[in-house]
């Protein structure tokens, strides 16, 4: 019997409803596991301005959540003995860098945990070179490290996904997105879902919209600028079909719940399984943490390609728990587990707000309900 009564499943549908009749986006997702089962799975409103209804199936663009999908296949590697977390890149990638440089000191746990100093370069403002693979990986073996590698936790917004990319068809001789299907979406039965959409696939993608501020009372401070010019090259047909492991998986929270729901059990869902327990428990480890100080401007807590919870911006609930694990994706989409709970939580919208404060306001006030629901 599921810990989650009919009753507490209304009054969740009601609190997701209403973002909704507020105007807080256009449409969305909202799907819960609870001890492996799906309990909840909702959508509604409309897949853009003047778009077609929204259904479970719609797919959307998950920014930055895509980054567990490249990161857990990244795993299946080490846990095959590809590869480790403590070899350096270039034994892997020898263009990688110069040996007896700086550079070449980056260690594949550096990649993971955001600390290889690789955060930000002339790749992160060219949209138009995003599709070329090759350029891509050309201008990586150009960068030069913006801070000393293994000493400064900076987030890795798109470059995270193409070094873990390269890592893994260096290693396997298999290109990430299909890497990920085979090692991840497949065997879950996501099916919904991909790093970016294959030829033979409709762009049917949802309609991003950028949205103004809805608090006036206080200023969000710094985040990632403008949302609705941030967003606005991921509703290009070019960008939904490139590969950009950190920021441009396309699915829906149907599927990713059912991601998060095999990492809170260890690794096995329904009798597939994933990883070993021993590989969930190392990658969501804490590796690096920052305050509000730092080179991100606010708190963060990595561990192997997720951020933990224990901090008041983490989407993971109000009094988000230092156990939680998972990601967001550019105030539209987040999903984590709790493995003590045994919850695999995903929501996900077409409607972009700023990042640290309103995304994650409305997603906690659906956390902190679910979770008060399971008391």
């Amino acid at each position: 019997m599921s810990r989650l009564g009919q009753s507490d499943r209304e009054r969740i549908a009601a609190l997701f409803d209403r973002h909704l009749e507020v105007g807080l986006h256009h449409g969305a997702q909202l799907a819960v596991y609870v001890d492996g089962e799906p309990v909840i799975d909702l959508a509604g409103g409309v897949t853009g301005p003047d778009d077609p209804e929204e259904t479970r199936e719609t797919r959307h663009i998950l920014f930055s959540s895509t980054k567990p999908y490249a990161a857990v296949t990244l795993h299946s590697l080490v846990e095959e003995g590809k590869l480790e977390y403590d070899d350096r890149v270039v034994e892997h990638w020898p263009e990688f860098a110069d040996e007896g440089t700086e550079k070449a000191e980056i260690t594949v746990r550096q990649v993971l945990s955001h600390t290889a100093g690789l955060n930000r370069g002339e790749i992160d403002d060219r949209p138009d070179l995003w599709g070329d693979w090759d350029a891509v990986v050309e201008r990586l073996e150009a960068m030069e490290p913006n801070f000393p590698p293994g000493e400064v936790p900076a987030y890795h917004a798109l470059t995270f996904g193409w070094l873990v990319g390269e890592l893994v068809r260096r290693v396997s001789d298999t290109p990430i997105e299909r890497a990920a299907a085979e090692r991840v979406f497949d065997p879950l039965g996501m099916d919904d879902t991909g790093i970016g959409l294959r030829d033979d696939e409709d762009d049917d993608v949802a309609t991003l919209v950028g949205f103004e501020a809805f608090d006036r009372c206080r200023d969000p401070g710094e985040g990632l600028g403008d949302n609705a010019e941030v967003a606005a090259p991921f509703n290009d047909e070019a960008i939904h079909r490139a590969v950009i492991p950190a920021a441009n998986g396309i699915g829906t929270a149907g599927d990713m719940a059912r991601f998060y729901a095999c990492l809170a059990n260890g690794g096995e869902l329904e009798g597939t399984r994933l990883l070993e327990p021993e590989t969930v428990d190392r990658m969501t480890r804490l590796e690096a943490e920052t305050d509000a100080d730092g080179t991100i401007g606010r708190e963060a807590r990595f561990s192997l390609g997720f951020w933990n919870g224990g901090t008041t911006v983490a989407p993971y609930g109000s009094l988000s728990p230092e156990h939680a694990f998972g990601h967001a994706g550019l105030g539209s989409s987040v999903g984590w587990a709790d493995p003590e709970e045994q919850i695999g939580f995903s929501y996900v919208t077409n409607g972009v707000r700023e990042g640290s404060y309103e995304h994650v306001a409305r997603v906690n006030a659906l956390a902190d309900a679910v979770r008060q629901a399971l008391r």
